[in-house]
């Protein structure tokens, strides 16, 4: 399978589920993501966030899942995020996934891995991933 590309730019819209839990160092926190994907992926993605936040300025953590329908270059069907991500002062590590065997219709057999990239409060993506050939 070839490896294939797709970016853009996605708006989202993040609404916190629930009270925060906050304890001496850290606040858990449940949120719901709603998000429209704009470019090589249209489609619309709903999904779950938990986050740590911490007393310290720019350190914090969070994992979601967002299932994502629409088109990918020309393809129909959905797929699933798997996401894993900390702050450590202002520094980003991201680990954004397909879930292996989540992809339905024309996106059956996808893998791949996303990037997220946030500049001048404007969201955009990167997404490498690979899909079967069409029998």
């Amino acid at each position: 399978m070839a490896t294939q590309h797709a970016s853009g730019s996605f708006d989202v819209k993040v609404v916190p589920q629930g009270t925060p839990d906050k304890a001496e160092g850290s606040t858990l926190a449940r949120m719901s993501l709603d998000k429209q994907y704009h470019g090589g992926l249209e489609a619309t993605a709903k999904g779950e966030m938990l986050t740590a936040g911490t007393d310290v300025q720019g350190s914090a953590g969070y994992v979601a899942i967002e299932r994502v329908t629409g088109t990918l270059n020309h393809r129909t069907g959905s797929f699933v995020l798997q996401h894993s991500g900390t702050l450590t002062r202002g520094a980003r590590v991201q680990n954004i996934t397909v879930v292996p065997d989540s992809g339905s219709g024309q996106l059956v057999g996808i893998t791949g891995k996303l990037t997220v990239i946030i500049e001048g409060g404007k969201h955009s993506y990167e997404f490498e991933y690979a899909l079967p050939q069409p029998q």
